[in-house]
């Protein structure tokens, strides 16, 4: 089971300046571990080849670049906050934001799969296999919607739905 890290839920009523929703996508233990393993492989694989200089050189290297690996992709914050849905660089107001509606494993495969609009704004996460479609109503944007993978799919559309209800928009 993977460990829940950087989940923080608080009620839809939170206080002014509180975020009504935070979530960092962080990459599972698991993939921590396996690369781990990986590189002690290759760090084990260089040692009986190279000398030791080469083999603790490469293997701190290839270190630092995994660290930077996982960590930049399990970097994106979910944040519902200040009238604003932030889902890492991108952002959208609550006055363009419909429905949302949170989607179970096999809903999000359909939803990113064959039924997928090309429009979409998608973050997906191969480790996450929850989501919540969030519908986008401003005539302007192109977007249909966004899809956004969570470990806290009701939560999410909560405060979603919460945000987009206080900012008045009409739902569809």
């Amino acid at each position: 089971m993977d460990a829940d890290l950087g989940a923080t839920l608080l009620p839809v009523e939170a206080a002014v300046g509180d975020p009504v929703y935070s979530e960092r996508l962080h990459v599972p233990l698991r993939w921590w571990v396996q690369a781990t393993m990986f590189i002690a492989t290759l760090w084990l694989a260089l040692v009986v080849a190279a000398p030791a200089v080469v083999a603790f050189g490469a293997t701190a290297v290839l270190l630092g670049v995994m660290t930077l690996a996982l960590r930049s992709y399990g970097a994106p914050q979910v944040l519902v906050h200040a009238g604003v849905l932030r889902v890492g660089r991108a952002h959208i107001e609550a006055r363009h934001l419909g429905a949302a509606v949170a989607l179970d494993a096999e809903q999000t495969r359909r939803t990113a799969g064959v039924e997928a609009d090309a429009r979409a704004w998608l973050v997906l996460r191969p480790y996450l296999s929850r989501a919540v479609r969030i519908q986008v109503t401003d005539p302007a944007d192109p977007v249909p919607y966004w899809l956004v993978c969570t470990r806290h799919p009701e939560a999410l559309a909560d405060a979603v739905n919460g945000l987009a209800g206080r900012a008045g928009t009409r739902r569809q």
